[in-house]
């Protein structure tokens, strides 16, 4: 096995159990190491650290895999890890959830790999060489753990081009996944998943106990649901008891879906309004003509990718809650979301504290949200602890 070497006092992080390697803390590397082969990492002692996937294009450039010299990466490996990963989440599914995240990537100690299970297709994404080198073993591992189950591939995220990957998508087992699958949660509310070509692998698995949350918070309210996709916020408004449903997205597609979702859930239409506009000036015209809503849910894409726009998109998420802020009545709540990584909790906390002021109104926290228990964060990593929300109260 090829080995890389790091530079003196580059390993504590390893120590403790983070599984990235940036590549400024590699001093050596053996020559012709191929992209995601498995290597040993050395510290500057030459003492065994861990081994990972090798990756020459990318920023990071050993995912470590195992900390345990003795392991032999194979397909029992692969499986059992997998296995374990779905044993975790079986709480889940016995609660009346058909749409679990069976793998989470670094969470469960396989970087570079999603698995999201819909009812019976598994959705899965690969983003990491190492990941790209052990396919057929992941497929076989499903195969036999999900013998019901029809694989799609959705490899076709940003940070595989970084690797040096092509994309790749459809089906790898089984059938082909319909136009619209609607997903339970909670045993409740039927979330519509467009598999094929929705965002990331179908849908948004994450906010699964946000989305319950709001169907608590909705009894008698007007609610405001911006950057809305499939509108799941808004199906649990609507079956919390809302009046009113604003659902704001700019694209057509997901809206049409989630006007579906709500005649599949036997909702009422005549209570939910879907608008296609993008929401920064959505947010601002409804300001200027001075309306308010008992609940404002904020859920933006990620404002933050890199540590190069790190304050720009700052800027961003102050300026959309001072806007969220403004259009929330005295005594309604604000539900503001961030699922930048690179954002820590204590940083948007302040964020949107500013806002509050900006805004001239007094904010209290209530609750602090984050990512469902099946999007699992690994304790060493925090940047595993993407999603970050916070439940305020205007008065």
């Amino acid at each position: 096995m090829h080995q890389i070497i790091l530079h003196p006092q580059r390993e504590k992080s390893l120590l403790r159990h983070h599984p990235w390697i940036f590549s400024k803390a590699v001093a050596y590397a053996d020559k012709d190491i191929k992209p995601g082969e498995l290597v040993k990492v050395l510290n500057s002692d030459k003492t065994f650290i861990a081994q990972g996937h090798f990756s020459p294009h990318s920023q990071i450039r050993v995912r470590v895999i195992s900390f345990n010299e003795k392991d032999v990466i194979d397909k029992i490996f692969i499986k059992n890890r997998i296995q374990a990963a779905v044993n975790l989440r079986q709480r889940l599914i016995d609660a009346g959830n058909d749409g679990v995240r069976i793998v989470a990537a670094e969470g469960d100690f396989l970087p570079g790999l999603i698995i999201d299970k819909y009812n019976n297709y598994l959705s899965i994404s690969i983003s990491s060489y190492g990941m790209e080198n052990l396919r057929n073993e992941i497929i076989t591992s499903l195969q036999e753990i999900f013998p019901t189950c029809s694989i799609y591939e959705r490899s076709d995220t940003a940070s595989r081009l970084k690797e040096g990957l092509k994309e790749r998508c459809g089906v790898i087992t089984g059938e082909l996944p319909p136009d619209i699958l609607y997903v339970r949660e909670g045993n409740s509310v039927f979330i519509p998943i467009d598999i094929k070509n929705g965002h990331k692998t179908g849908g948004y698995l994450d906010q699964r106990k946000s989305r319950i949350r709001v169907g608590e918070l909705s009894k008698g309210c007007k609610v405001l649901n911006c950057f809305s996709y499939t509108g799941g916020f808004g199906l649990w408004a609507l079956k919390g008891g809302a009046i009113r449903v604003e659902n704001v997205d700019i694209s057509a597609h997901a809206l049409d879906l989630a006007k579906q979702g709500v005649v599949f859930n036997h909702l009422d239409p005549g209570r939910c309004r879907f608008i296609r506009e993008d929401v920064f000036k959505f947010l601002r015209d409804k300001v200027e003509a001075g309306e308010q809503y008992d609940l404002v849910i904020l859920d933006p894409p990620k404002f933050i990718d890199g540590t190069s726009n790190l304050k720009k998109g700052c800027r961003g998420y102050q300026d959309i809650n001072r806007l969220g802020l403004l259009l929330t009545k005295k005594g309604g709540r604000l539900l503001t979301f961030s699922c930048s990584g690179l954002m820590d909790l204590n940083l948007f906390q302040k964020i949107v504290a500013d806002a509050a002021l900006d805004a001239k109104v007094n904010a209290q926290l209530l609750n602090v949200l984050r990512q469902d228990e099946d999007h699992v964060i690994a304790l060493p990593c925090p940047e595993s602890f993407y999603l970050k929300g916070l439940e305020v109260a205007v008065n």
